[in-house]
């Protein structure tokens, strides 16, 4: 009697080592776009990843698997594929898809887990809101200010308990928002003090300020997204693509600020250009260059938590033995990976 051939064994996607032959991995398809050549010429760039890396493809009008592709592979869905990984010293971790299938139930039995494919905060999701809400109530002294800020968060839980920071940039994926607005707010508090203490004769310098837009400057992000499975990134509103998530938070707060008695009208106002202003330049998306103090403080505090995240994912989950890690497309550059000290 015959015997069955072995099946070939199935490898992590994030353990592919460059080059030929071919390997079988399981890979969620994150991200699927049509584009059109200089000439005219149709393809569709994809993105592949598992909870450690994450690779890109091209398939082009003539490739074979193209109309495949245009008609059964979907963005949300686990497949398992065969394909050769390589590096671009460009565009980073390639992927050449030789076969393509959906993952089927049968695929556990060859090590297939769903929960891998699915990214989360290191933190819970409901322990990190009760801490924002709790430097809240400590950090700020202006209770009508406290009072808006308490609303915006309680009006909008369970979204901001869901949602990324970004899309694909840094904290990526549920839980990330609060895990970035923590941490930049805990920081603010202490550069805030800091430089009080430094510049003593600076007068006004608000912390109350500092703190509260630390907390809501991207508290947009709940009208810019809405999410669809966990395993996709959002997917941007309509009022996303109009306005993007700065001017929704600076109408968020607005609004919001009509309805509490008592409120400070030029405090809301410098409120609202700390939201507006925060990001600095033009070219990063910011409607208005800083007038005040405040807002460099939280712009600093935010750039520096949103880049130190996107060193610590990339470092943490490159699996080459090399001196650097592979290039990453977002950094658009490799890290230094080897060290002694």
């Amino acid at each position: 009697m015959a015997r069955d051939k072995p099946r070939p064994p199935v490898a992590k996607l994030h353990e592919l080592a460059v080059g030929p032959p071919a390997s079988d991995f399981f890979a969620l398809l994150v991200e699927k776009k049509k584009g059109t050549t200089r000439d005219g010429k149709p393809f569709y760039s994809c993105r592949f990843r598992d909870h450690r890396r994450t690779v890109s493809c091209v398939i082009w009008a003539d490739a074979p698997l193209y109309t495949e592709c245009e008609q059964n592979w979907h963005a949300g869905m686990i497949y398992k594929v065969r394909g050769v990984f390589a590096e671009h010293e460009k565009y980073g971790p390639q992927i050449e898809v030789v076969r393509l299938r959906e993952s089927t139930t049968a695929d556990k039995e060859d090590g297939l887990n769903e929960a891998e494919f699915i990214e989360r905060s290191r933190f819970d999701s409901d322990a990190m809101f009760t801490d924002l809400k709790a430097l809240v109530q400590a950090e700020i002294r202006d209770e009508p200010l406290k009072v808006l800020i308490d609303g915006l968060l309680d009006a909008h839980a369970e979204p901001l308990k869901k949602l990324p920071a970004t899309a694909r940039h840094f904290y990526p994926f549920p839980g990330g928002w609060l895990e970035h607005v923590l941490n930049v707010t805990r920081n603010c508090c202490w550069l805030a003090d800091q430089y009080a203490e430094r510049f003593p004769d600076l007068k006004p310098f608000n912390r109350d300020l500092v703190v509260a837009g630390a907390v809501l400057h991207d508290i947009g992000r709940v009208a810019e997204y809405t999410i669809t499975l966990p395993t996709l990134p959002p997917e941007s509103t309509v009022a996303g693509h109009l306005f993007g998530h700065i001017q929704l938070s600076r109408d968020l707060v607005r609004d919001a600020a009509k309805g509490v008695e008592g409120l400070n009208a030029e405090l809301v106002q410098l409120l609202e250009h700390v939201i507006l202003a925060h990001l600095t330049r033009p070219e990063w998306g910011s409607p208005r260059l800083p007038m005040i103090p405040e807002v460099l403080i939280l712009h600093h505090a935010d750039d520096l938590d949103a880049k130190f995240e996107m060193f610590a994912r990339h470092l943490t989950r490159d699996t080459g033995e090399g001196l650097v890690t592979e290039r990453d497309p977002i950094l658009n550059k490799q890290l230094l990976k080897q060290r002694s000290v």
